[in-house]
């Protein structure tokens, strides 16, 4: 019934934005920065016109927006009856500073649907509130780097490098740079997607032609909690392999070329063969014809001028 009343009272507060002035609440001006899993204090203080009984001091811790109740303290004990599911044993208020106006929230193992803006209510006599909002962070895991095929790959080629890099929260910003250092964030596609648990993965990739001893480097950036993280890729040597296809068949045009080779030179050795026996012969005929004409007797003039004689 008490927490019914609060919360009705705190929430004609809130629509009619009344205020008596009398009591004064602090509560950070900029936003609280959480890292996820972990504990965090949403401090709110209060000062109160002269001394004050804790038994009439209340306070009301809820979600800005839904008016959901986060922790509830009333007539000196916690109440838990109407607390949302997700903060039951989450919460907690600091009970032995309450006398001294310390009305701050211990919120444990946040998680990312904690972020958001609280409203922290204080009444005792007279009643005030004031809003707070909380970020929530995650440091991203350093990036991988791989190629976009990974072989076969020759100078000139065009490559995808993807890299990647989880955990995170917020969005990151990433970036890639040369060797150099200059920004070539130019050809690139940067996908980034809430696991389960609401950190985001990250997966970039850029698009350049391949060069030996060539340096790119991937750069994913945490802006709220303004941290950054690196990786590096140096392409050193380019080693090409050949497809089986490829490697068998340039193994049969080797074996054909050595056979006709070796087809070639035994044509060749037979026609060598063959004309060097032609000469042979021809060298042998002559001999023996020039043997005849030296082997032949001398007919004698007297013969021939009387067969002359005859003829005529």
């Amino acid at each position: 019934m008490c927490i019914t009343i609060l919360s009705t009272c705190f929430g004609l507060y809130l629509l009619w934005g009344h205020c008596t002035g009398a009591l004064e609440i602090q509560v950070p001006e900029v936003p609280v920065i959480a890292r996820y899993g972990k504990d965090v204090t949403l401090n709110c203080s209060f000062t109160a016109e002269g001394n004050f009984s804790l038994g009439d001091l209340s306070v009301i811790w809820q979600l800005t927006e839904t008016r959901t109740l986060v922790h509830t303290y009333s007539h000196q004990q916690d109440l838990q009856s109407d607390q949302e599911d997700s903060f039951v044993n989450r919460t907690a208020l600091f009970l032995e500073e309450l006398d001294k106006g310390n009305a701050s929230l211990l919120l444990r193992h946040v998680k990312i649907e904690d972020e958001g803006s609280f409203t922290c209510f204080v009444r005792i006599k007279d009643h005030n509130s004031a809003p707070i909002m909380l970020q929530l962070a995650a440091s991203y895991s350093k990036p991988n780097l791989h190629l976009e095929p990974n072989k076969n790959l020759k100078p000139g080629d065009e490559v995808a490098i993807a890299c990647h890099s989880s955990g995170g929260y917020p969005q990151a910003t990433v970036q890639w740079l040369d060797g150099k250092g200059s920004n070539i964030t130019e050809n690139v596609t940067t996908s980034q997607v809430a696991n389960k648990e609401g950190l985001f993965d990250v997966r970039s990739v850029i698009r350049v032609v391949l060069e030996p001893n060539s340096t790119y480097s991937c750069m994913v950036r945490n802006e709220l909690l303004n941290e950054e993280t690196l990786a590096s890729a140096t392409i050193t040597g380019l080693h090409l392999k050949f497809p089986a296809v490829a490697l068998w068949l340039t193994i049969g045009l080797s074996v054909c070329l050595l056979g006709l080779l070796g087809a070639l030179g035994y044509v060749c050795r037979r026609k060598i063969r063959q004309s060097c026996k032609e000469n042979e012969g021809e060298d042998g005929v002559e001999g023996d014809a020039e043997a005849r004409t030296v082997m032949k007797p001398l007919e004698s003039t007297e013969d021939k001028e009387a067969e002359e004689e005859v003829l005529e």
